[in-house]
């Protein structure tokens, strides 16, 4: 068997005039002779030029969708929009495709809320085809990032008994009978007698974790898939996604910010270097959807111009009362364009992120210091005794986009906030026992992959760039 050569190499290779075994899926079969053929290598497709005398048993199942196995010649092409073409000598049927049955028709453009329905055929359209190539450069890009300065890539559980973040929306995992469950004497189910001994959940982040191994091996990451039960069906949120978590011992809240804009940048770079097909296709895809919007509500940067304004521009970094400040000044805020309230203590809600990036300070923003109470129990009390030494990165069209801080390495202080926060020392004694035996100041922070997924390839909801998206009442495929 002829070994195949991928379409790529075909279409990036200045030579012609060589024997090929290409193989891949219709995507156009027009005048019964020229076959548009994708293999997923690269956007484009590669033109096959089959015999007009070819079998008419074969030439009836080159249908859209059919998989098939061609044998033949890359020339030089005769015809226009495309610089090489390959002339088969034979084709041979691998897979059928009836084009009465089949989702994806060229003459009907499916919407993305349909192809989520048939997410199991959406990989092969042009869009998720990219959207999935970007996804894979950004992966290896991350693991590029951390492997070149030296840090560990640690695997941390998705069995949990502890919730890092404190939210309790987590799901449970258990081997217990729901019919029937073991009980206490005080009535309560006993999951004494469950699989681990004790109350399990899906892990939320693998940032406590990421932290035991900081304390020996000073600088590590997670990458890994967490979980949250938030029954939230917003284009932003899933109930399963990636977190990149690095920790890094000796680091205080500036380093963390440095490592973080360094890394944003990295990989924005690795994908506008490697992947500028996909990313001209989706902008030019995001430039025609920005269209059919109002004058007032479309974006003032296209995809690959808001990927260089990151790249092109300095973050800047303010403190959180600064930006309140900024907020309660701002035209928009007198002008009660904002839906949500602001004021000292709020969360920043995603208007009022975009707002300090897009309009007032035209870069990108990292604010500091944010309300202790709005914050997890983990973050380093500033001397203020009001704030804690938190950083979230402000990224346009998006708002949010990474979160960390230093970490409270000071044990008394921990456990104080624990005890405010009714968290349990009992249950984390582990994590405590880095601060008893050899603590040091650290830092880390969390960026949730399909966010920067979402960021680079400019598609509008989380669950087109996630391959099979895990929602409130949805889990299929």
């Amino acid at each position: 068997m002829a070994k195949r050569t991928k379409i790529r190499e075909i279409l990036s290779s200045p030579e012609a005039d060589y024997k090929v075994t290409v193989k891949g899926w219709v995507r156009s079969f027009r005048n019964n002779q020229f076959i548009a053929l994708n293999d997923g290598s690269c956007m484009a497709s590669v033109q096959v030029v089959i015999d007009l005398n070819t079998d008419e048993n074969i030439v009836k199942k080159i249908n859209n969708g059919a998989s098939i196995s061609v044998d033949g010649t890359v020339v030089v092409s005769q015809g226009k929009g495309q610089r090489v073409e390959v002339k088969a000598d034979s084709v041979t049927i691998l897979g059928e495709c009836d084009p009465e049955k089949f989702p994806l028709q060229l003459k009907n453009k499916p919407s993305l809320e349909y192809l989520r329905e048939i997410a199991h055929l959406r990989f092969r359209t042009n869009t998720f085809g990219a959207v999935f190539r970007v996804r894979h450069a950004l992966a290896f890009a991350i693991h590029k990032f951390f492997n070149d300065r030296g840090f560990v890539y640690l695997h941390t559980p998705i069995v949990t008994a502890s919730d890092a973040e404190g939210a309790g929306e987590m799901f449970r995992v258990t081997t217990l009978p729901m019919d029937n469950p073991p009980r206490n004497e005080a009535g309560e189910i006993d999951y004494k007698e469950d699989f681990f001994g004790r109350s399990t959940n899906l892990t939320v982040s693998g940032q406590l974790e990421a932290e035991l191994g900081a304390t020996a091996l000073s600088e590590v990451y997670t990458f890994g898939p967490t979980f949250r039960a938030e029954n939230s069906n917003t284009p932003r949120h899933l109930a399963e996604f990636w977190m990149i978590e690095p920790e890094v011992a000796f680091n205080d809240i500036v380093d963390n910010m440095d490592l973080a804009e360094d890394f944003i940048r990295y990989i924005i770079d690795h994908a506008l270097t490697n992947c500028r097909e996909d990313l001209d296709f989706l902008a030019q895809r995001l430039a025609d959807e920005e269209k059919q919007k109002p004058q007032n509500e479309r974006s003032e940067m296209g995809l690959i111009e808001k990927l260089q304004f990151v790249l092109n521009n300095r973050f800047e970094r303010i403190t959180y009362t600064d930006a309140i400040n900024i907020l309660l000044d701002s035209p928009a805020y007198k002008k009660k364009k904002f839906q949500f309230e602001v004021k000292w203590g709020i969360d920043l809600q995603s208007e009022h992120e975009r707002y300090l990036v897009e309009k007032h300070f035209k870069k990108p923003v990292i604010v500091t210091g944010y309300p202790k109470d709005i914050k997890a129990f983990y973050m380093r009390m500033n001397d203020d005794g009001k704030t804690v030494a938190a950083m979230d990165i402000l990224a346009p069209g998006i708002g949010e986009i990474v979160g960390g801080s230093q970490r409270e390495e000071r044990l008394d202080m921990l456990m104080k906030r624990m005890e405010e926060m009714h968290i349990p020392a009992e249950e984390l004694y582990w994590y405590l026992d880095t601060r008893r035996f050899g603590t040091v100041p650290h830092a880390g922070f969390g960026l949730g992959f399909e966010r920067i997924v979402l960021f680079v390839t400019g598609m509008t909801n989380i669950r087109d760039v996630i391959a099979f998206p895990r929602t409130p009442g949805n889990a299929e495929f």
